[in-house]
């Protein structure tokens, strides 16, 4: 018996097959994309950035007036300090007695903090202003070891936008040392016994090499009592100076004890202490 193969079966399927395609794609809406077409991607949200403020730099305080400080020598010529301060009623070193704004803007151009221009300002302004501080005449001031020195910020302060100076009174207790003080500094050379505390005097006579200064409420031999103007906006020379400091032993008769039997010395500058602001000669005589 031969056997025949049907392939009518196969061919009804895939007709079906076919029209089910058919009645798929029918259903597809006109808005869809053909087959052949990449879906669109769909953006992934992302979350908004919120605002943060940029960081502020902590503002630089201004050293106030009145102030007080345990400063060493080192520190008291420094340009800049960074000690905390201290109860003027204790032992300190030194008072501040100006505070103000430094000019730091030439021609619209803004000077660094340490330029020359900004530093020897400050360094006109401080001296200028002791005299108000401290009271006393100008002879008082310069027979005395009261000294002003001054500080502007660091570099760091001014880029944090500190655009202060300050001024302090120092009293010096030697040639690198400075003295303890208690109390205020304010006036105290319009007194008998701030002028004393405070005045100028010496281990030895000035011509000596034993010579040092030291206030008088130290162990001294010698005191400074007046003081010469030299003539001039230059250093005069030295024999200028002598002339002057020959003079000194017409004033010592008026604080002698022995108009006849009396010492005197003078000490002049030379072109570098002209230069540093001494502008004249001191008398001295034996204490």
């Amino acid at each position: 018996m031969s056997r025949q193969t049907s392939r009518q079966p196969l061919a009804a399927l895939l007709a079906v097959v076919v029209l089910i395609g058919v009645l798929l794609t029918g259903c597809s809406g006109d808005d869809d994309p053909p087959a052949d077409t990449a879906p669109t991607a769909t953006p992934t949200p992302t979350a908004t950035p919120t605002a943060t403020a940029p960081p502020t730099a902590r503002p630089v305080s201004a050293p106030k007036r009145g102030s007080c400080y345990r400063l060493t020598y080192r520190q008291a010529v420094s340009p800049t300090s960074g000690a905390k301060s201290t109860s003027c009623r204790g032992a300190h070193t030194s008072q501040t007695y100006q505070v103000g704004t430094i000019d730091n803007v030439v021609d619209g151009h803004l000077l660094a903090v340490d330029s020359a221009r900004v530093q020897d300002d400050v360094a006109e302004r401080c001296p200028a202003a002791l005299g108000k501080a401290v009271g006393g005449t100008v002879e008082a001031r310069r027979l005395s070891m009261l000294r002003s020195v001054w500080f502007t910020p660091s570099l760091a302060q001014s880029g944090r936008g500190a655009a202060w100076y300050r001024c302090d009174v120092v009293a010096l207790a030697g040639a690198e040392s400075l003295l303890d003080v208690r109390g205020s500094l304010e006036g105290v050379l319009d007194t008998d016994a701030g002028r004393d505390r405070y005045g100028m005097c010496g281990t030895a006579s000035p011509d000596s090499a034993a010579f040092e200064r030291v206030p008088c409420s130290a162990r001294h031999t010698w005191r400074a009592f007046s003081v010469l103007t030299l003539e001039g906006s230059r250093y005069p020379g030295a024999r200028a100076v002598d002339r002057t400091g020959s003079r000194c032993e017409e004033a010592a008769v008026d604080v002698v004890d022995d108009p006849l039997d009396y010492q005197w010395a003078y000490e002049g500058p030379d072109a570098d202490e002209w230069a540093a602001g001494q502008t004249f000669v001191r008398c001295w005589a034996p204490d």
